[in-house]
């Protein structure tokens, strides 16, 4: 069996592979539609700032929203982490219920986060691509890895220890 990871570790690497799987992701796939990495780092910093001084800002609000982009990862991966200490379940079943955990991830980002925040003008629901695109990474990618680095945190059970 392979020791389990601090807690702080498997923080910090389920934060870095959740924020690395996903903003590959928008490059790729928003990158097909024309759209460069700068600007969408810059879209995720236009949530903080808006989006004219996301867009003025350059490579200043470019690195802000790279640096939010891993907080929002980081804060994903320890709600799960945190529920899982209390509901072990979530740790019992990591591909389904992480999988779940992170669609309801993207709603509540594309519902209720995008909204209140300083981006003007967005829709309830984006269109049927970006819609699928963003279901599979949050399940994929966002929600498995975030519940496998709190599976691997799990202590070791007393009467396996020793």
């Amino acid at each position: 069996m392979i020791e389990p990871m601090s807690p702080r570790r498997a923080l910090l690497l389920g934060a870095a592979a959740v924020g690395v799987l996903d903003i590959l992701d928008a490059f790729v796939f928003f990158g097909f539609r024309g759209v460069p990495p700068l600007r969408i780092l810059q879209a995720i910093a236009s949530g903080l700032v808006g989006p004219a001084a996301a867009v003025g800002g350059g490579l200043t609000t470019a690195a802000l929203g790279l640096v939010l982009h891993f907080f929002i990862a980081f804060m994903i991966v320890l709600v799960f982490y945190l529920v899982s200490r209390k509901v072990p379940i979530l740790t019992r079943h990591p591909v389904v219920l992480g999988a779940l955990y992170g669609i309801a991830v993207y709603f509540i980002m594309t519902l209720v986060v995008v909204p209140s925040s300083a981006i003007a003008a967005v829709r309830a629901l984006p269109s049927t691509p970006v819609l699928v695109n963003g279901l599979l990474i949050h399940a994929f990618g966002v929600g498995i890895p975030a519940a496998l680095f709190s599976r691997a945190a799990r202590p070791v059970p007393v009467a396996q220890a020793g």
